[in-house]
């Protein structure tokens, strides 16, 4: 069995995603209880934080456990979607639309909100760098000849 030792930028970017997941994790989830009133007949903006926490949280174990072109793809989706999503509702009054109430917040505030912003933007840039990587990673390895197993032993 070979181990083979992550490259130090790779180790940082996989650090950047989680640290930036878990801090969009606990910023939903701590404020989830304040938006509790904002909803619909079917979801509250509190049941998408909670959902967004959960998906944050399943994405940056994902991407410890196992450090992989799909993990990464998913923890690029997640982050991103919520940086889309905070800055569309804070300069945009979408309205409600199907399940989804209202969310327009035209304040940077509480402080939680535009740390979140920046976890998430951060996140999803590691993410995509990662993805990047391990796809080219994944391209070079295919394109190698490999070596027949009687070659190897003369």
């Amino acid at each position: 069995m070979t181990t083979r030792r992550k490259p130090v930028t790779e180790l940082i970017l996989i650090g950047v995603t989680v640290v930036g997941l878990a801090i969009d994790a606990w910023v939903h989830l701590d404020l989830a209880s304040a938006f509790r009133n904002v909803k619909t007949s079917t979801l509250s903006q509190a049941d998408l934080f909670r959902v967004e926490a959960v998906a944050a949280i399943v994405a940056a174990v994902a991407l410890l456990v196992r450090p992989r072109r799909y993990t990464a793809a998913f923890a690029f989706l997640v982050a991103a979607s919520g940086t889309v999503a905070v800055v569309l509702y804070r300069y945009v009054d979408v309205g409600s639309f199907g399940p989804l109430p209202n969310m327009y917040d035209p304040y940077w505030l509480p402080t939680g909100k535009w740390l979140s912003a920046i976890a998430e933007a951060a996140a999803a840039v590691a993410a995509a760098a990662l993805f990047v990587t391990y796809d080219r990673r994944a391209r070079e390895s295919r394109r190698r000849p490999l070596r027949p197993a009687a070659a190897a032993d003369h």
